[in-house]
């Protein structure tokens, strides 16, 4: 009997112990993934916000104040002559009396897509197709009476209005690979994050647009399996650093007269990143940078004569970063502009003539991002990493007092978004050990309600034993303090010497160092034996302009130092295997893999590196000159940070991992560097994910991916 009873409680405790395991497929299936917040989309007034139901087949208008439904504005079932049971997205009109459907989305590049979309008319309750022509349609921009839409079909800009049931074509000169209208290039959207350069004047009778001419770029062909006897090419535009750039003209559509003029701004303008009209009159404001980026410009052009002005410029020994441009918000004669320009990233008030106003925002932090305004009791919102470079907190500061208030009340990772007029945020707050928890807050930080706690989850993940995250600082290649995390096995013995993984991303103005959850690869590596850690090397953000551009021009020389000098530090711990410690990353990643088992001579057994650049020459314009200049102006820096030139100098163990279509860091990458190390006689490992881009997607992938790195450093450390 008590034989029998042991027999039970052993496979008793088998059963538990395995439910109590994390599961490497459950966490890239995204199990542990915390609920969030559909899309939601702010009333005009900012009292309510619109949102898509659960089976798509309707957009319900929401009070923000009290959560609860206050009309249903789109029903597939009951608007007349609709032809489909769901959608996938929406658009809505300024003001609120119509808005646009779609169907069939199609991806052109990371974040643009076009689309089958439809009008519908709330008044009238009836769809109908957005336009006759032949194609989808993309980036469909409401005029702000929301009586006409402009939209791009096969690189050319079309004009629906809706009050006289017409569709006209403004642009004629567009072509696949040659000029785009409105709409943006690879490198627009991948590094400016910009996919729309379109915008009407506050009275609707003129149309900005940017017209891109990529005639000159040169094609990037990728080669296309898909279990065809024939594989076939893929082509696109893309241009690499110190080559050939799209050429940008802004121009003005005037609706009445149909004639286009072209905005008199300089002739060596490299790039217009965004255009927008001010919110009264024909005044467009036009961002342009230089091609180095460290000369930044913002016009405003008179639509109707074409005289531009500089209103703000701004010069910065190294660059002057894009999301200057990205935050910089125009309410009534004033806007808000984010610079760096006294060593930490602060927000300023401008009169739109270009006078500064006012310094908002200063102290020895970074603001990380503007969130909002308020012009009726004048309080500017936004983000900072002010109580750490670890953190995220959400502020407001009065205009005129200049009084700040804190509006986040946990310590941790929160993010906002604001309904118009900065009225109500949605706050999304997460720790290391809380899984996100979304609130409604009213404009003084008042919590209103609790969107979603998670509870489910952090009840389930409390039997799993994760590893928690304990923050350290490590010492860089020249001294200064570092951010790291170490984690540890749930059963970790100090008397023991464990194996190390240190991941890393290491780009410019990155952080992987931070307060908040996540489930990921690396807490399955610490149920298979391994410690990892995470280190933030110079270059890395919110730590003020100083230490995130001290990269500038020798990208990869800092960034190995410091995984180098931490590799080191780690080695002298007792419960580290100096003998047993790996690198891996992925992308910018992956390419400092590459550099620091090049340089670190021998401290790293084996490394796995995943879509790497191997030369900056063979990435983009936009992002590598932005921190590199170009090759002609900076060929010994591309050479000291191009790991194909220091293949000889590779030891360690190296897995490297490319998807083959991948169009942002191409495959030719690990092709050519492969073809430097067999060159230099040294052997690597490498698999290729055929058909898959620099994301490699897919539960079954990822779980493929890190079972098999994780399966790599067992056997090679």
């Amino acid at each position: 009997m008590k034989k029998a009873f042991g027999i039970l409680f052993i496979l008793l405790y088998c059963i538990t112990s395995n439910a109590q395991q994390l599961n490497l497929r459950d966490i890239t299936s995204g199990k542990y993934y915390p609920a969030g917040t559909p899309n939601s989309v702010s009333s005009a007034d900012g009292e309510s916000y619109f949102q898509i139901d659960v089976t798509y087949s309707k957009i319900i208008k929401y009070s923000y104040k009290t959560g609860l439904p206050v009309d249903t504005v789109f029903d597939v079932k009951k608007a007349r002559e609709c032809t489909f049971d769901s959608f996938q997205g929406f658009i809505m009109s300024p003001d609120e009396k119509r808005l646009i459907v779609y169907n069939e989305y199609e991806p052109v590049y990371r974040h643009s897509f076009k689309a089958m979309h439809y009008y519908y008319d709330i008044r009238r309750n009836l769809v109908r197709k957005l336009s006759e022509q032949p194609g989808k349609q993309s980036i469909p921009t409401f005029s702000h009476d929301g009586r006409m839409l402009a939209y791009v079909i096969d690189n050319n800009i079309w004009l629906s209005k809706f009050d006289f049931d017409t569709e006209s074509q403004i642009t004629k000169d567009g072509e696949y690979g040659k000029i785009i209208n409105g709409a943006t290039d690879w490198v627009y959207e991948e590094e400016f994050k910009s996919t729309c350069l379109m915008d009407f004047s506050a009275d609707g009778q003129l149309l900005a647009f940017v017209r891109t001419d990529e005639s000159d770029v040169p094609l990037f062909p990728m080669q296309i399996y898909s279990n065809q006897l024939y594989p076939q090419f893929y082509a696109f535009k893309y241009p690499k650093a110190g080559e050939q750039n799209s050429k940008v003209t802004c121009n003005v559509f005037d609706i009445d007269a149909k004639t286009i003029r072209k905005m008199n701004i300089p002739a060596d303008t490299e790039y217009i990143p965004r255009i927008e009209f001010l919110p009264e009159g024909d005044d467009l404001a036009i961002f342009t940078l230089n091609r180095d980026q460290n000369k930044f410009n913002l016009y405003v052009a008179n639509a109707r004569s074409a005289v531009a002005k500089s209103v703000l410029y701004e010069e910065n020994e190294r660059y002057v970063d894009y999301v200057n441009v990205e935050f910089t918000y125009f309410f009534g004669n004033q806007f808000i502009y984010l610079s760096e320009k006294e060593g930490y990233s602060h927000l300023y008030l401008y009169d739109k003539t270009g006078v500064m106003q006012k310094q908002l925002t200063s102290g020895n932090f970074d603001v990380t991002a503007f969130l909002a305004v308020d012009p009726v009791s004048k309080a500017v919102f936004y983000e900072a990493a002010e109580e750490s470079p670890l953190r995220r907190e959400i502020y407001k500061v009065d205009m005129v007092k200049g009084t700040k208030t804190k509006l986040s009340a946990k310590a941790g990772t929160n993010t906002a978004k604001f309904s118009k007029n900065g009225k109500y945020f949605v706050n999304s707050f997460t720790n290391t050990s809380t899984p996100r928890i979304v609130t409604v807050h009213d404009a003084a930080g008042k919590q209103l309600r609790v969107l979603h706690d998670n509870a489910a989850l952090q009840g389930s993940l409390s039997a799993l034993n994760i590893p928690a995250k304990e923050f350290i600082t490590v010492k860089s290649a020249d001294g200064k303090d570092l951010n790291a995390y170490i984690l540890k096995p749930s059963d970790f013995d100090p008397s023991k010497k464990y194996p190390l993984i240190m991941i890393q991303y290491s780009g410019p103005n990155s952080q992987q160092v931070r307060d908040r959850f996540v489930i990921d690869w690396t807490d399955y590596a610490t149920t298979q034996g391994f410690i990892v850690a995470c280190v933030d090397g110079r270059g890395t953000g919110a730590r003020g302009e100083e230490f995130r551009k001290c990269t500038y021009m020798n990208l990869g020389i800092y960034e190995s130092d410091d995984q180098i000098a931490a590799a080191k530090y780690f080695a002298t711990l007792p419960y580290i295997d100096s003998n047993k410690i790996g690198i891996w990353g992925w992308s910018f990643g992956g390419y400092n893999v590459l550099m620091s088992m090049s340089r670190g001579n021998g401290i790293f057994k084996a490394g796995v590196a995943i879509a790497p650049v191997t030369d900056w020459r063979f990435y983009d314009t936009v992002y590598t000159e932005r921190y590199m200049r170009t090759p002609q102006q900076n060929d010994a820096g591309y050479d000291a940070g191009a790991p194909i030139d220091l293949a000889s100098q590779l030891e360690g163990n190296l897995l490297i991992v490319h998807g083959s279509a991948d169009d942002n860091v191409h495959f030719q990458n690990t092709m050519e560097y492969a073809d430097a190390l067999v060159r230099a006689n040294k052997q690597f490992d490498m698999f290729v994910f055929t058909d898959k881009d620099h994301s490699i997607r897919g539960a079954a992938n990822r779980t493929y991916l890190y079972n098999k790195v994780i399966n790599y450093f067992k056997k090679n450390m």
